[in-house]
């Protein structure tokens, strides 16, 4: 019978972005195996309603659970984190469990001006979670909060082509400078933003655009590596760590959409090879959500 501590940890985004959640975990856990699952065909999430994020997110928790025997699972995206970990927080109570938002707490620390920028998706950024979090911080910081709409399917829709020499006239970069340009003034000067918060996991992968864009002394806060810390405490916790010598550490990753996009980005973004790569297809369960 195989131990707890050797199956998978479960990863999910509504696409590609979550990879950079994955990548940490691994530099974090470096022992574990993972299966990823990118929902590319029912992105993006953050444009999405709750019930639809809902119904998706609880398809893809049964079906990593049943079908790879997951004992952990990582939301990897900010709008189902928002929409739906409590509900399967409740439905599987004993399963560890981490999902995400944005880092607005972390970034508290580091701003010097007081001013902190933070993008993400509509969905996110107008959650009653997010909503609640900034309350929780009224009168700590100015917080400029910025919905970035079709950022994160721009960025997905890049992956798989060359990397241009200069990131201007891109889909995505004319996307950040609108949405940059909305936010006012950046730097270190007084009043100015000089932390901005990346709130979506695909954001990470248009840094070069955004650091163009806002100059070299903005701080940009992310979630990955605390969020693969945080795993780590959970799985220390559990007793659920997988032993040194278990065996090769493995990535298995799935798409519900195109295939060649997952490759490119696995083998851009993480160095693993394209046949670590498929594709399945998970059917959700929207009377199943509507009754949880």
């Amino acid at each position: 019978m195989t131990s707890p501590n050797s199956q998978p940890i479960g990863v999910f985004d509504s696409g590609v972005g979550g990879l950079s959640v994955l990548r940490a975990l691994r530099a974090e856990l470096p022992h574990e195996r993972f299966v990823y699952l990118a929902d590319s065909a029912h992105a993006p999430y953050g444009e999405r309603g709750d019930a639809y994020v809902g119904a998706r997110t609880h398809a893809i928790t049964r079906h990593l659970l049943e079908q790879h025997g997951i004992k952990a699972l990582v939301v990897a995206c900010n709008t189902a984190t928002a929409a739906a970990i409590h509900e399967v927080r409740s439905r599987y109570p004993a399963l560890p469990l981490v999902g995400l938002e944005p880092a607005v707490k972390p970034a508290l620390a580091v701003t010097q001006t007081g001013r902190v920028g933070v993008i993400g998706t509509r969905g996110t950024l107008t959650s009653a979670k997010f909503g609640k979090l900034l309350a929780s911080l009224q009168g700590q910081a100015e917080f400029v909060v910025q919905p970035c709409d079709g950022l994160a399917h721009a960025i997905e829709r890049s992956v798989d082509k060359p990397v241009p020499a200069s990131p201007q006239g891109t889909e995505t970069w004319e996307l950040c400078e609108r949405y940059i340009d909305a936010m006012g003034a950046f730097g270190t000067g007084a009043g100015a933003i000089d932390t901005l918060v990346l709130g979506c996991t695909h954001y990470i992968f248009a840094e070069r655009d955004l650091r163009t864009l806002v100059g070299p002394e903005v701080r940009f806060i992310e979630t990955g590596e605390p969020v693969a810390r945080q795993t780590r405490r959970l799985l220390e916790s559990a007793g659920l760590l997988a032993a040194a010598a278990s065996g090769a550490p493995q990535a298995q990753l799935f798409t519900t959409g195109g295939l060649p996009q997952l490759q490119a980005a696995a083998q851009r973004w993480l160095n693993l090879p394209a046949d670590c790569c498929q594709t399945v297809a998970i059917a959700s369960d929207t009377t199943e959500h509507s009754a949880a």
